[in-house]
């Protein structure tokens, strides 16, 4: 089986598309609803392009931590971040809004989760790739299928608290 090295997953939500924003252009918030995120620091009280922040991370006993960037942040639309591990890159997160209700009295949005790894044709991707399996306990090769069932996870617990 070929390497995944992009991975998205889609929900619609019944909310409208400022307030998914809102939701998911707050990295602090991650903690709410990864599997994996314990707790976030954001230099900063909002984070825009540029804005930078540190997540830990928790699977079993294992704990890390991720240095990240924000990439993309436009209210209603897009939200992306890059990781790095020693400066090295290890992957793109991101998030993309959509409006899909037909219905303003019913607002629909369709959220789309995706990740890119980076851990190729670079210099320091093997070192980082083994510093992820060491730390995670997930070789690269199976990073892809771990964070799709995270995404799953994710989504469906931002949908939840959106919606009540």
């Amino acid at each position: 089986m070929e390497r995944e090295w992009v991975v998205e997953e889609s929900v619609a939500v019944a909310a409208p598309v400022r307030d998914v924003y809102a939701a998911v252009a707050d990295p602090r918030r991650m903690a709410e609803w990864s599997p994996e995120v314990f707790a976030v620091w954001v230099r900063g009280r909002t984070a825009a392009a540029g804005t930078r922040f540190v997540g830990w991370n928790r699977s079993g006993w294992r704990v890390w931590f991720t240095t990240c960037r924000v990439t993309s942040a436009v209210p209603g639309e897009a939200f992306a971040f890059r990781v790095t591990s020693f400066g090295i890159p290890v992957a793109l997160w991101g998030y993309r809004i959509e409006d899909v209700g037909a219905d303003p009295s019913a607002p629909r949005t369709r959220l789309t989760e995706y990740w890119e790894d980076l851990r190729r044709d670079t210099r320091g991707a093997r070192l980082v790739s083994l510093l992820g399996r060491l730390f995670t306990g997930v070789p690269a090769a199976a990073r892809a299928a771990a964070n799709r069932e995270g995404m799953q996870q994710t989504l469906t617990r931002i949908k939840t608290t959106l919606e009540r």
